[in-house]
């Protein structure tokens, strides 16, 4: 008889790819970082408020050395009232979201959206009464006047101070926010009313005693 092979039966054996190189991860040189927001620090907000003090001290300054003629003063005059009408309009919808959500008619995230679509016509009404109010010849030595000049600066440093509320809310969750939170808003609605219904009563009452 014959002797039985040992050896195994022939087989095909497919040769394996060569691992595929995975790519290196991208470096910092080739990724982009985010550029720096007004809100992303406490130094970036003190910039802008100081550059917001430095605009209205600017803007006092011109008004106390230009004579506008007649016709120019009736313009800004009309600018004055519009600009009044478009920013305090806009923040009495806007703090009346607020009031919706307080009373449990709206949630929290609906309020601050529909909150932060006011921000453009707020900001451009008070640019509006800057700007115009230049033109109108105001006397800063007189009480009235310089009262609602401050109430001008404090309206814009709280309005900067109130895109930052803003931020702080967006990030809550679902439920209440902090006591702080709520205390901070307060307090940012209350002085936006009081600097806002200020200069409405002492424009009006310039206006009239010129009369």
């Amino acid at each position: 008889m014959s002797a039985l092979s040992s050896q195994p039966p022939l087989s095909v054996i497919r040769p394996s790819r060569p691992p595929v190189a995975m790519a290196a991860p991208r470096t910092g040189g080739a990724r982009h970082a985010r550029p720096l927001g007004l809100y992303d620090t406490w130094w970036t907000l003190a910039g802008a408020a100081v550059a917001l003090c430095a605009g209205w001290a600017a803007s006092v300054w011109v008004s106390i050395h230009l004579q506008a003629d007649a016709s120019l003063h009736t313009v800004a005059l009309f600018v004055h009232l519009a600009s009044l009408v478009l920013g305090f309009g806009a923040v009495l919808v806007a703090d009346y979201y607020g009031l919706l959500w307080i009373t449990g008619r709206t949630t929290l995230r609906e309020a601050l959206g529909s909150a932060s679509k006011l921000h453009l016509p707020i900001w451009a009404g008070l640019a509006g009464l800057v700007a115009s109010g230049v033109f109108l010849h105001p006397n800063p030595s007189a009480t009235p006047t310089a009262i609602k000049l401050g109430f001008v600066l404090v309206l814009s440093l709280n309005g900067l101070q109130a895109g930052l509320l803003n931020k702080h809310m967006a990030r809550q969750p679902a439920g209440e926010p902090s006591p702080r939170l709520l205390a901070w808003g307060g307090a940012t609605a209350m002085i936006s009313q009081i600097c806002w219904w200020g200069a409405v009563v002492i424009g009006f009452m310039n206006t009239t005693s010129h009369h």
